[in-house]
């Protein structure tokens, strides 16, 4: 099939923010024959590239002047059983949510804490995605990803692709390579991963004693509802910042001054802050500058209350940054990409 490429092609469609950007040539990608296209291509082929996905992770502040990839690379089947774990590769354009809820239903339990997480799938294991107690390479066992270099699929296990805290080797500086397929390990003995604050009360209050996965999924997903506004209503990329790691002395002092602050001890002596409690405490939970603002409901999300550029989005964004450095002396990290 020929590829399918546009031309100066509008993007706000195609992130969660819904902010207007507009690329020079983009292509959907439906196989990895697409990019082999791509790459062979004289004109495309040499063009500076951007892979977008569900575009839940991503802030546009200015048009794209080259090539952006839309990964559209659908389908999903079980490889069978490995190290205890019934193994499943998924087509890396897949919708993560319903991905989570229709392998949870169909009796392949293991992701439903990360349920309702906005995306596809080929970004879980960029971004390692987590929520309420577990992250995305805790049930992780390999990906397939095009390598422009070798001009091939490759696959990398866990140790290759370095997950870390919201991080992976596909953030790193110079990663060229495009996920194509993520494959989970989903443990065929099954327990609820329930130990998070607001899940063990949300359990009690329901009754539930003994959990199954479809509890742990309802119970996400009705706390994701409650916190967090739905894209398609108002434009959101989910949580802006990443819950900054502190020493175990800078996270004592903060807590002397601060005795109501949030924080998770993490191995090694090291301490998660919650970023939305910081940036509540500096004054600014439902901030609104312009057409941005910073969501009423949970701090930790930026919104676009209609209309608003990414522009104005960052400088919100940048405001929110002083603010919290200047009163906790503790440095917030966005987590979407920026362009």
């Amino acid at each position: 099939m020929p590829l399918d490429i546009a031309r100066n092609a509008s993007l706000k469609a195609l992130n969660t923010f819904g902010v207007e950007a507009r690329a020079a040539y983009l292509v959907h990608v439906r196989s990895p024959a697409d990019l082999a296209e791509i790459d062979a291509d004289p004109q495309l082929g040499g063009l500076p590239r951007l892979v977008l996905g569900g575009g839940s992770n991503v802030l546009f502040t200015r048009d794209v002047d080259g090539l952006v990839l839309r990964i559209a690379i659908d389908g999903a089947r079980e490889l069978g059983v490995a190290d205890g774990a019934w193994c499943v590769e998924v087509g890396a354009g897949e919708n993560w949510a319903a991905t989570v809820e229709r392998l949870t239903r169909d009796g392949r339990p293991g992701l439903e804490n990360l349920a309702l997480i906005p995306g596809q799938v080929g970004g879980a294991p960029i971004q390692n995605i987590g929520a309420y107690g577990l992250e995305v390479a805790e049930r992780f066992r390999s990906l397939t990803a095009w390598d422009p270099a070798q001009c091939a699929v490759v696959t990398l296990d866990a140790a290759a692709c370095a997950f870390g805290y919201r991080d992976s080797v596909f953030k790193r500086a110079g990663a060229s390579r495009i996920v194509l397929s993520v494959t989970f390990a989903l443990p065929c003995r099954w327990q609820a991963v329930a130990g998070y604050a607001e899940v063990v009360q949300e359990l009690k209050q329901r009754g539930v004693a003994d959990p199954q996965a479809q509890d742990i999924l309802s119970i996400v997903s009705d706390l994701r509802r409650r916190k967090l506004p739905d894209p398609a209503q108002i434009g959101n990329a989910g949580s802006f910042f990443k819950n900054p790691i502190v020493s175990r002395e800078k996270c004592a002092a903060l807590i002397e001054r601060h005795p109501s602050l949030v924080s998770y001890a993490l191995p090694g002596g090291r301490y998660k802050l919650a970023a939305g409690w910081l940036i509540e405490a500096a004054g600014l939970k439902g901030a609104t500058r312009g057409r941005a603002g910073v969501y009423e409901r949970q701090a930790l999300v930026l919104v676009n209350r209609g209309g608003a550029t990414g522009n104005e989005i960052l400088q919100l964004a940048r405001e929110v940054q002083d603010k919290v450095a200047a009163r906790f002396g503790v440095a917030l990290e966005p987590e979407p990409t920026i362009v």
